[in-house]
Formats: C-alpha cells, structure tokens, sequence
C-alpha cells in the first residue's frame, strides 16, 4: 500500500467517489454535505493498493495549525491498518509544510481510533450532518 497527494484529477474524483460511498451511502450524509466546495483549496491524500484508492482524507492549511478531514476508509480494508497509515501520511505531509499541530472532528465512533493516535479530545461533543463529534488535536 503506498500512501501519499493525489496526482491528478482523476485520483481526486476517485477520493470523492469513495468519500460519497462511505459518507452518503454508509452513513446517510448528504451529499450537499460531504461535498462542500472545499476539496479545491485542500490537499486530497490517498491510500492505494493494486485495486486503486482505499483510502483517503483531506487537509486544510489554517496556519500553524492543519485540518484533516473526510477520512474515509473503503470497506473491506477497514481493521486492516489501513487508517493508521493514511493517517500518519496525512500528519507526515502537513509536518513537511510547517503544520505544527493537527485538528480534527472525529465521529464519536472514531474518537478511539484517533486517540490511539495521538489526538487529544476538546471541548463538548456536537453534531455535523447528523453524526455526533468531537474536536480532536495533535501536536506534530
């Protein structure tokens, strides 16, 4: 598996379809929500194996500090590691361009994996698009 931009625009619409896959057909997100006209001012990264993108979230440069979001892990590879890679290619990306800490919303699901990682929650819980979250950050 190799983890790492988006090279072209055909592997950013291959990002979004997976993200549309999870987000609106798993988890019934609309899609006016998943896709908010923010995907053009981000960085898409993505996980591949020999099947083509597994994996992918998206970060957002707000000064020192970064934003992942829309993590979305295909299906059959979930359990597998494959978050965990995406993941610390995400945070190893925004390190290179000077981030110094990572800030997320993590679905309360989530919110394990993503301490497991690092990520430290703040603040109350909230809902975003009808899923309960909670603000996570990491210092890089």
């Amino acid at each position: 598996m190799t983890v790492r931009l988006a090279r072209d625009r055909a592997e950013v619409d291959a990002a979004l379809a997976l993200r549309v896959k999870v987000f609106c057909e798993e988890q019934g997100v609309s899609r006016e929500d998943e896709l908010d006209g923010l995907d053009e001012q981000a960085l898409q990264i993505v996980a591949l194996d020999e099947s083509g993108i597994i994996a992918t979230c998206r970060l957002r440069d707000l000064g020192a500090e970064w934003k992942l979001e829309r993590m979305a892990v295909e299906a059959r590879v979930r359990g597998l590691g494959v978050g965990a890679r995406l993941l610390a290619g995400a945070e190893a990306e925004a390190r290179d361009r000077g981030a110094e800490q990572m800030a997320l919303h993590a679905q309360i699901r989530a919110e394990p994996f993503y301490a497991a990682n690092g990520y430290v929650p703040e603040g109350e819980r909230f809902m975003d698009a009808g899923i309960e979250h909670i603000a996570m950050r990491k210092r890089l």
